[in-house]
């Protein structure tokens, strides 16, 4: 009991710093460009357009909210952040033998641990669609969704259980995908280029872990990015409406739309963000078309 509550301090002080990121990430992940293009220079020295980065778009969030504007969607996440940590030492106690590298070749094993990531998701579903809806409410400047209590009895009255469920199959999905693509290539890795003979041997499997959940994540980011645009579509605040989003009837639509305009990776970078190719800035919806 005292190392989960370790985890949960540990893990509370870790989602504190690191939401200011995601909350702009969302922003970005939506469509929304406050600021306009800069003209700069690109790697090779030639002059290109080049949208605001993580600081220039922190900035502007201080000035119209100030600091804690930053901090927008936090309540709910922390919530999120807590269950998940005790969800997940509860998954490490049912199976203390095992880890994933270990589950990816036992198929009953791997099963368990998708049940458990399952349940984990259901779990906190409705406190990650809450902490989307408190952020993307900066575009529009609405209040509806102001507390946990009150923003649970926002998304019953308007959407029925199944609102509390929005955006999860794509992250399921992700998840699983993220998850299968480590432990396969963990278990490549291990098996064909790391002997007990080696010296750091556990330094290095830390670092091939490192290494594929990085690849992992990138390449399931599309997942992540569908499931954050489904949880706000059609909620009623101004980013998950036209001009801001269409009015997608499944995320299957939406990825399909996302894929058409060429906006698969949009908000994956907070750095050296290239303007669309093709896209024109609308300073009035402050978004591009």
């Amino acid at each position: 009991m005292a190392d989960t509550c370790g985890q949960v301090l540990l893990g509370s002080g870790l989602t504190v710093l690191s939401h200011p990121l995601m909350y702009i990430k969302v922003l970005i992940q939506v469509g929304h460009e406050p600021l306009p293009p800069t003209l700069g220079r690109n790697l090779f020295g030639r002059q290109a357009q080049h949208l605001p980065g993580l600081f220039s778009y922190a900035k502007h969030i201080v000035k119209i909210d100030g600091k804690v504007g930053l901090f927008k969607g936090l309540v709910p996440r922390l919530c999120a952040s807590t269950i998940g940590t005790f969800v997940h030492s509860k998954v490490v106690e049912k199976y203390p033998d095992q880890d994933k590298s270990q589950a990816s070749s036992d198929c009953e094993m791997f099963s368990c641990w998708m049940s458990d990531e399952a349940c984990l998701h259901a779990t906190f579903s409705c406190l990650l669609v809450i902490t989307l809806r408190c952020m993307v409410q900066f575009i529009g400047r609405e209040t509806k969704y102001s507390g946990v209590f009150d923003s649970i009895v926002t998304i019953y009255r308007e959407e029925g259980i199944l609102g509390f469920f929005a955006g999860l199959i794509p992250r399921l999905l992700g998840d699983v995908l993220s998850l299968w693509i480590c432990n396969m290539l963990a278990h490549l890795i291990n098996t064909y280029t790391i002997d007990d003979s080696m010296n750091h041997k556990g330094e290095i499997k830390n670092c091939s872990q490192a290494a594929t959940g990085f690849l992992a994540s990138m390449l399931t980011y599309p997942f992540v990015l569908v499931s954050n645009l489904m949880a706000i579509n059609n909620c009623g605040l101004a980013g998950g409406l036209p001009p801001y989003a269409s009015i997608y009837p499944s995320w299957v639509d939406c990825w399909r739309h996302l894929s058409r305009e060429g906006n698969m990776g949009r908000g994956n970078s907070l750095f050296f963000r290239k303007l669309p190719a093709g896209k024109m800035y609308a300073i009035e919806q402050k978004r591009f078309f």
